[in-house]
């Protein structure tokens, strides 16, 4: 009798009488909403290409396999006690919401911390966020409109995607290569793609996923873009501590910058802290840090208690980085070394962090990586790496090229080559590899 009819929400009403299989309990309910929908941005919104394979190595380590974990930028460095320590001995009657932009304390705190890396601010121009990543958010949704473009160097942290994607941006990349080592791009290929929607550019120094330390010249080249192009840097700088071969130059150390820069900061790899979620939002631009105060204020206060971790950090002796520094770089000389002595594999010599990407005699990156924890396994044993396509926004690119996170101790990282280079002899699409003569030289 009712058939099928249009309500005034848009949806579609459905008699449930008309419907196969359908019980007499479900019968009293007359109608159903057969047309909710999720948004377009929940649509538009990327999976993570990091975290993707985590099934299939769960599935693997169910059938009693060892999965090295080289595919996500979880340190096994040990969180320094003391910090731990700072939040058992709290005494905390009320965990009470702090200020919007973290506590007062905290933040003057970080004032010493960047004063000692040679960045001068004041405590008034620091934010405490939940994670770098809500430092990215506030970043964007401060100083870009929907529809706008940011220039990001590919291959990139692949959650900037995200981050845009939820503001509404427009991701625009400019491809760096592997065969100089992922270095930045020649400013001309920034200027050709610069349009009127282009309102900032987004580095990451040392670079997320390349290991990439950006020289004193190439971030003096992006301070006069972006003065020249009135344009915000974005500058990610959560691994600075961890530079190996060359000088770590910040954005806010850029003269003439001031008002341009937007420094996005966390502990969490810093201090192997990543469940802490306590990062920063560092600018001189006081109306870029007053509007960031009202997001900051609709989500009213970063995390209590690990703000007093990162308080505790702050006091950590000056030496204590000398010891994981000294760790990741050993790693790291091993990763690399044991890479580029396998047949037809390249990789860069990465001047920070703790990853790589390496070149892979493979037809699909995307497969391979399934294919380690689907249908490989030495020894009882795989590695679970993470695919380059999803760190690059042209499509295409990176299909023969994984990231390596060298997070793991070195016999760890001897036991995951082990398994990397017995998997390549054996995978159905190995395909002929590149010279590694240009390429070598870089190394």
């Amino acid at each position: 009798m009712f058939g099928t009819k249009r309500c005034f929400y848009g949806m579609i009403l459905t008699k449930v009488s008309q419907l196969p299989h359908t019980n007499t309990a479900k019968r009293k309910s007359a109608y159903l909403w057969p047309m909710l929908t999720i948004s377009q941005r929940g649509q538009d919104m990327p999976p993570s290409p990091i975290r993707k394979l985590v099934p299939f190595a769960e599935a693997a380590k169910k059938k009693g396999i060892k999965v090295y974990h080289l595919n996500i930028g979880q340190p096994d460095i040990e969180t320094p006690p003391a910090i731990l320590d700072a939040v058992k001995h709290a005494d905390i009657k009320v965990l009470e919401y702090s200020h919007s932009a973290g506590n007062e304390s905290y933040r003057r705190k970080l004032v010493e911390y960047y004063k000692r890396v040679g960045i001068e601010v004041s405590h008034d121009q620091i934010m405490i966020t939940t994670g770098g990543s809500e430092a990215i958010l506030f970043g964007f949704f401060t100083c870009l409109n929907p529809g706008d473009e940011v220039i990001i160097p590919e291959p990139f942290y692949a959650n900037y995607n995200g981050f845009a994607c939820t503001a509404g941006v427009k991701v625009v990349p400019i491809t760096s290569h592997i065969e100089n080592g992922f270095a930045l791009p020649p400013i001309d290929a920034f200027e050709k793609v610069i349009t009127p929607r282009t309102r900032g550019i987004v580095v990451c120094n040392p670079n997320n996923p390349t290991g990439y330390l950006y020289s004193r010249e190439e971030m003096e080249a992006l301070r006069d873009i972006c003065i020249r192009h009135d344009l915000y840097l974005f500058s990610d700088e959560a691994y600075r501590e961890f530079c190996y071969d060359g000088e770590y130059i910040s954005a806010m150390q850029l003269p003439g910058l001031e008002q341009h820069v937007v420094l996005m900061d966390t502990i969490s790899k810093r201090y192997s802290a990543c469940g802490a979620r306590i990062g920063t939002f560092v600018t001189k631009n006081k109306a870029v840090y007053d509007a960031a105060m009202k997001f900051a204020q609709a989500r009213l206060s970063p995390p209590g208690l690990a703000q007093i971790m990162g308080e505790a950090a702050v006091d950590l002796p000056d030496h204590y980085f000398d010891a994981p520094k000294a760790e990741y770089q050993a790693r790291r000389d091993l990763l690399v070394s044991r890479l580029n002595a396998m047949e037809d594999v390249f990789c860069p010599n990465p001047g920070g962090a703790f990853y790589a990407i390496a070149r892979l005699p493979i037809d699909d990156a995307d497969t391979f990586c399934q294919w380690l924890l689907e249908s490989f396994s030495y020894n009882g044993q795989t590695v679970m790496l993470a695919p380059a396509t999803g760190f690059y926004g042209t499509p295409g690119l990176g299909k023969n090229e994984v990231r390596l996170a060298y997070v793991l101790n070195l016999d760890a990282i001897n036991g995951a080559m082990d398994c990397l280079e017995k998997a390549l002899q054996e995978y159905p699409g190995r395909v002929a590899g590149k010279t590694k003569s240009a390429a070598t030289a870089q190394g």
